[in-house]
């Protein structure tokens, strides 16, 4: 069943159903024990009160017993005369009875209730002895008239439930509609959108039960927005920041082509060459940024700073300036950091890129370690003129490009490299140091830092 409103109609109903059906068992058991308790009262004190007006000789046995066969039955509606007696005296004999009870003993027992079948009924009956007249009065009712009573009861149940079972169903069906009225006009208002209408639904006037959908469908409205911003500053960027190197390239391709000159032709050709690295590095930092904005936090796992920091190294010193170095400190290769190594690796890369190209040829990159209590700082030291004070605030900034730019930087770097910290919880601290040159700390809480030499005593 796919519809909400259908379902909640059936359990409704099948639950009042269920309820109704048990107030009815509920009421009938207790009804019958009711009546049985006061019936049975009814008979004992038939019973006495007939044994106790022969004692007192109200009623004349000795006449009963001449007028019994003259008794004759009349009919009687269903209630009238419900209860029958009879006298026996001890010798057997039926002194007397009452009109509408049978010929034959009502009960063989002696004293008490008892329960005797004649003539295909069932009698509930009570029997006392009267010891000073020799008498045993027999008073008993037929359990058909009992079960009569309660028959009645019940159906004065039943009967009303039968006619309001379909009223009550109208109601819960028109109840129900009403009670998904909200989602319908959320659905309502959803399908009157446009496709570019990304604005919050308005929550505060909803029911309770909706609020949180309302509420989870604004985050997934804001999600999106999101995301097709990044996508139009992606594209804005990525426009922006291609059409001059591309420019340049095919300046220099024409160049080329059109000159005679080796020399001349050469060196339009080593300015494409570096053209196209120029835009290959910003092409895959453009890619670098979209996925990181775009992309889940993956789980932190352990890794070695030393070793990230190496691999980055061997793979840009292959395409670096000769005779740049990069220097890693021994005691990052005896620490573990709990962080997403993805992005790690990402930063890592910008920074250590930026600090060689900032770097003099022959320069020397340092990457250094410092722990204390609350956190951990990854120092990446380059030889470089430095970031003057006014633009330390916003070389974090895509795209700004301070007073000493390199010919190959596109001014996404550092902000790659926040930015992939931020979502790995990180940060980036920037500092000029007082010999030259600049300081990129990566730091990181120490509670998330392992030095081996604890894991090996651990052991």
């Amino acid at each position: 069943m796919t519809s909400i409103r259908a379902r909640l109609f059936l359990i409704l109903i099948v639950t009042t159903g269920l309820v109704w059906l048990s107030a009815v068992a509920w009421t009938y058991f207790s009804t019958r024990a009711e009546v049985e308790r006061v019936l049975d009262a009814r008979l004992t004190e038939a019973a006495r009160m007939v044994s106790s007006l022969i004692t007192s000789q109200e009623i004349n046995v000795a006449q009963l017993g001449a007028r019994q066969t003259a008794i004759a039955a009349t009919p009687h509606a269903p209630y009238d005369r419900q209860l029958s007696c009879q006298i026996w005296s001890f010798d057997g004999s039926l002194v007397g009875r009452s009109d509408g009870a049978p010929a034959g003993p009502l009960s063989d027992h002696n004293a008490g209730f008892s329960e005797t079948r004649i003539d295909g009924q069932i009698w509930r009956v009570y029997a006392v002895e009267n010891p000073e007249l020799g008498a045993r009065i027999l008073v008993g009712d037929n359990l058909r008239i009992r079960d009569r009573l309660v028959g009645d009861v019940i159906k004065g149940l039943v009967l009303p439930a039968s006619l309001i079972m379909p009223i009550l169903a109208g109601l819960i069906w028109a109840s129900v509609g009403g009670g998904l009225a909200p989602l319908n006009r959320m659905a309502t208002a959803l399908k009157g959108r446009s496709a570019s209408d990304l604005s919050p639904l308005a929550n505060n006037a909803s029911a309770a039960e909706i609020r949180p959908v309302i509420s989870a469908l604004n985050d997934l409205f804001t999600r999106v927005a999101d995301a097709r911003e990044r996508e139009r500053n992606f594209t804005a960027f990525a426009a922006h920041e291609l059409r001059t190197p591309l420019a340049g390239l095919k300046t220099q391709a024409q160049v080329a082509l059109a000159s005679n000159d080796s020399t001349i032709r050469d060196k339009a050709l080593t300015h494409i060459v570096l053209g196209v690295d120029q835009t290959s590095r910003l092409v895959r930092q453009l890619l670098d940024v979209a996925e990181i904005e775009a992309r889940e936090p993956d789980p932190a796992a352990e890794i070695s700073p030393g070793e990230a920091l190496s691999t980055i190294a061997d793979d840009l010193l292959a395409h670096q300036k000769p005779g740049s170095r990069i220097v890693i400190d021994h005691r990052l290769f005896e620490v573990r950091l709990s962080i997403q190594s993805e992005l790690f690796m990402l930063a890592a890369r910008n920074l250590l890129e930026n600090a060689l190209a900032y770097s003099p040829i022959g320069g020397i990159v340092r990457c250094g370690l410092v722990m204390n209590r609350a956190q951990t700082c990854i120092s990446i030291d380059d030889e470089g003129p430095g970031i003057p004070a006014d633009e330390l605030s916003r070389v974090s900034e895509r795209f700004f490009r301070g007073r000493h730019k390199t010919a190959v930087g596109s001014g996404l770097g550092l902000s790659i490299a926040e930015l992939a910290l931020g979502r790995a919880d990180a940060s980036l601290r920037l500092v000029n140091k007082p010999e030259g040159g600049l300081r990129a700390e990566i730091v990181i809480g120490s509670d998330r830092v392992r030095k081996m030499g604890d894991a090996q005593s651990s052991n």
